[in-house]
């Protein structure tokens, strides 16, 4: 009896109850780490008894060492930079043609009969294939690049932000009309409101097509960029710096999509109730 009193009085102490409600506040991302740290710690141990050859899939500490030197001597960062300079103004550019061109295809039926068979036929078309062309007009610079990133983000900005148009509930758009509310008002105080949910969960799964936009461009024409430090280093079977390439990849997306994430549940209040 007196054995749990004392558990019990250990639990109700403030510093406790302040570790359990950060735990359960964050416990998505503390599991992602403990994940993380145990898939790495496993690697490793795989790797020193022999499991599989290093030169293969390298090790957490070989990448480790590879990342130290890189960043040490600076010959990563201007391939960091030339990635994100194109994953940023390809993105832009999408989300600044597609959101528009979204909302005006759930707006206007006429819009969405003129560009639909357009779209669907670009979205249906390998944009692989597309990209000899691409070179072949923009080159290998920046303009390659962020036409692919544009090509690769654009549909689903667009899709997502349709279908939150169509989202609208019929009785609010009845309600507004029959106060005689003007169609900017309409759109402004209902349409825009209830759809800008959907436009963030559309950004949120561009952001990850843009990248694999930015890595697909430089894997096939580019002199920097860490798409092009992947495919160096991988003739040269390096596979730390290999390895050191996609751990950036996947670091900066897991980060953007924890941010995007972030914003969408601030907003996920004016997500409409369809049912």
């Amino acid at each position: 009896m007196t054995a749990r009193v004392g558990r019990l009085s250990l639990l109700d102490r403030p510093q406790l109850r302040r570790i359990a409600a950060f735990g359960s506040a964050n416990e998505r991302v503390l599991f992602g780490v403990v994940g993380f740290v145990g898939i790495s710690v496993l690697w490793e141990v795989a790797s020193n008894t022999g499991l599989f050859r290093k030169s293969l899939l390298s090790s957490p500490t070989l990448i480790w060492k590879a990342a130290v030197t890189d960043f040490g001597n600076a010959t990563i960062w201007p391939h960091i930079t030339t990635s994100l300079t194109e994953f940023s103004f390809g993105f832009a550019l999408a989300l600044i043609i597609g959101i528009p061109l979204g909302l005006a295809i759930g707006m206007f039926r006429r819009v969405d009969y003129f560009v639909s068979v357009l779209l669907s036929g670009i979205y249906a078309t390998p944009k692989v294939a597309l990209v000899p062309l691409i070179i072949l007009v923009a080159g290998i610079g920046l303009e390659a690049k962020l036409i692919v990133v544009f090509l690769l983000t654009i549909f689903a900005v667009v899709v997502s932000t349709v279908a939150g148009v169509h989202s609208v509930s019929e009785k609010h758009l009845d309600i507004t009309r029959s106060f005689g509310a003007s169609r900017w008002l309409m759109f402004r105080s209902v349409v825009l409101p209830s759809t800008f949910p959907y436009i963030l969960t559309g950004v949120r799964i561009g952001a990850g097509r843009a990248l694999v936009g930015v890595v697909t461009a430089e894997f096939l024409a580019a002199n920097e960029g860490i798409g092009y430090y992947i495919s160096l280093f991988g003739t040269f079977l390096d596979t730390s710096r290999v390895m050191l390439g996609i751990v950036l990849l996947g670091t900066f997306g897991v980060a953007l999509g924890e941010v995007l994430r972030f914003i969408e549940r601030r907003f996920e209040i004016w997500r409409p109730d369809v049912r």
